[in-house]
């Protein structure tokens, strides 16, 4: 025991040593692989991975909000377990769902919880079982702009609804000024930039609208971007480009993609003070959250309307999709072994460094029970 204590403990030293160099390159990975994620896992620790019968290849699909999460577990977790390879795809959540349902992946990411139709879906793959969710990475949702000469932003619910459905449609309009009353704002066109492809992002950005700010959010929710106008792009990092290349741009996606060169906006909730974009924030908001899931499966169910000081409001939880039983014999070994090193308090502890949630210890401790079950 004294052994395992003293591993642990290097690795969480580890952990936190490159977290660092994570955090600096992480969120230049592409929803396909980026060298720069992939360049900065490469140092992450190995050293108290638990492996067991791990070998072969995963295959797995799905949220690209995760990514630079997934890119920095593989590195850990195939250096400790080298019979191990894992393709993760990042093709969006509800590429990822559909992949698990029809039996093309291991396990899928979604922003998203199963619908009961999915659920139902799964249960021809995952013999005498079905597909579950496991939370396990959080992450605040940024909104990210370009806008010369305004560094500090400040915005609230149905400001930003009246700016994604196009009713505002220029930078200095009355009431993004009266948000932001010393801000210089141009008469520049804003140029609002939403998803392309089905995502879990656009889908918890819109529960936001739809909780918060009903009156000026009338579209329905969902993978799928259904209000009108806008420019669109695939994945979170297409969002990024668009809006980096764009002064007077301005779009949503995981705060781990609003980096070089892009501004994150303030929200105001109503809390004693404008609340940005952190992973704090996002482990607050998180721990408002409620376990709505039945049996094995731990979805749950945030608050976006909380007006907690400090709570980030605008936050994913990202699930790893897996069978609860019936999960293919020559891939379980190694879908426990990874799932159970990065629900561990390891995997978990390198999540804050790359602009990442940790999954509140309560939720994530019935999350590592779950996955000694699988079968």
């Amino acid at each position: 025991m004294k052994l395992q204590r003293m591993n642990r403990r290097a690795l969480s030293l580890g952990a936190l040593a490159v977290s660092g160099a994570l955090a600096l390159t992480a969120c230049g990975s592409d929803d396909t692989g980026g060298k720069s994620g992939g360049s900065a896992a490469a140092s992450a620790p190995a050293g108290n991975v638990k492996c067991d019968d791990a070998k072969g290849q995963l295959l797995a699909d799905g949220s690209s909000a995760q990514k630079n999460a997934i890119d920095a577990w593989v590195k850990a977790f195939t250096q400790a377990c080298n019979g191990v390879q894992i393709n993760y795809k990042g093709g969006g959540s509800g590429a990822g769902v559909t992949a698990f349902t029809q039996g093309q992946v291991a396990f899928a990411g979604s922003d998203s919880a199963l619908k009961p139709e999915e659920v139902a879906a799964s249960k021809s793959v995952c013999k005498g079982g079905q597909g579950i969710d496991l939370p396990m990475v959080g992450g605040p949702i940024a909104i990210a702009y370009k806008l010369d000469g305004v560094d500090n932003l400040v915005l609230d619910a149905p400001t930003i609804a009246k700016i994604f459905s196009g009713k505002i449609k220029t930078w200095n309009d009355p009431a993004i000024q009266k948000l932001n009353p010393k801000a210089k704002l141009p008469s520049l066109k804003i140029q609002a930039f939403h998803r392309s492809d089905e995502s879990g992002t656009t889908d918890n950005f819109t529960k936001y609208l739809i909780a918060t700010t009903p009156d000026n959010w009338k579209y329905e929710g969902g993978k799928a971007w259904t209000a009108p106008g806008g420019q669109s792009a695939s994945g979170s990092s297409g969002v990024a480009q668009g809006v980096k290349q764009t002064n007077g741009a301005i779009g949503y996606m995981e705060l781990s993609y609003a980096k070089d060169g892009l501004s994150t906006v303030a929200i105001d909730t109503g809390a004693s003070a404008p609340v940005t974009a952190s992973s704090d924030g996002a482990t607050k908001a998180i721990a408002d959250a409620k376990v709505v899931g039945t049996g094995s499966d731990l979805s749950l169910k945030l608050n976006y309307a909380t007006k907690a000081d400090g709570a980030y409001p605008i936050t994913l939880v990202t699930y790893e999709i897996v069978c609860d039983k019936g999960n293919k014999a020559d891939t379980l070994p190694a879908t426990k072994a990874f799932l159970r090193y990065i629900a561990s308090e390891d995997g978990q502890g390198v999540l804050s460094g790359i602009n990442y949630a940790p999954i509140p210890a309560d939720i994530i401790a019935k999350v590592r029970t779950t996955i000694e079950g699988l079968s």
